[in-house]
């Protein structure tokens, strides 16, 4: 399995133009219960994201009028200010949007979901036209695998096909997608090398390394000093 963005992201998304209203995009917040949405232009491209901290900042970095003293409002970052002032989707979007491609792995959007700390990526074709979005949530659905097929993906595919080495030499189990592996490589390289692979099977959650490895080359040569 080598599952894309394609596979687990959601193709209806709730977006709004650059010219949408404050009031517009609160009422869309409530009603659809998503946490941001892209940005788009005339033609659906991506030009941003908006999202509930956004929109918060009018209430939170008013100033005065919102019972926050002037020194304080002084202090806070030019953009910050802009976004209490702003009244569209233009005025208060994070641009440009960071986005993902259809054909961009798991992997690469988990990482720039972690690294953004944000919750939904925009995902967009080549012409960076809006296809879908993929959230933190239809990311984690690569973890629903069963065992079984974990299993059968890291003694087939991993070791037979891409290792080229046979299976036997190993003793693999998985439980609730931990990866137990249990053997002696003939090197420590591919011991070291297997091991990394199937810590990036999708399903695995963590991988337990029982490989008995041989002595480095360092170490045989130590023998004779």
């Amino acid at each position: 399995m080598n599952a894309k963005v394609r596979d687990v992201m959601t193709g209806e998304v709730v977006a709004v133009r650059r010219d949408a209203s404050f009031k517009e995009m609160a009422a869309r917040l409530r009603e659809y219960r998503v946490s941001a949405f892209p940005v788009i232009d005339e033609n659906r491209r991506v030009i941003g994201v908006v999202s509930e901290a956004d929109l918060l900042a009018k209430e939170a970095l008013a100033g005065e009028h919102a019972g926050i003293p002037a020194a304080l409002t002084g202090i806070l970052h030019h953009k910050d200010q802009q976004k209490a002032e702003g009244l569209t989707a233009s005025d208060l979007m994070t641009h440009p949007a960071v986005t993902v491609r259809p054909e961009d792995s798991i992997e690469h959007a988990a990482r720039l979901m972690y690294t953004l700390q944000v919750k939904r990526l925009p995902v967009v074709d080549a012409g960076g036209y809006l296809v879908g979005i993929v959230s933190r949530a239809d990311l984690l659905t690569v973890f629903d695998r069963n065992d079984e097929e974990i299993h059968a993906e890291i003694v087939n595919d991993v070791i037979l096909r891409e290792f080229l080495v046979d299976p036997a030499m190993f003793t693999v189990t998985v439980a609730d997608g931990v990866v137990t592996v249990k053997g002696a490589p003939e090197t420590a390289e591919l011991g070291h090398n297997l091991v990394t692979r199937i810590r990036h099977v999708q399903g695995v959650v963590a991988v337990r390394d029982e490989l008995v490895y041989p002595p480095s080359e360092r170490s045989i040569a130590g023998l004779y000093i």
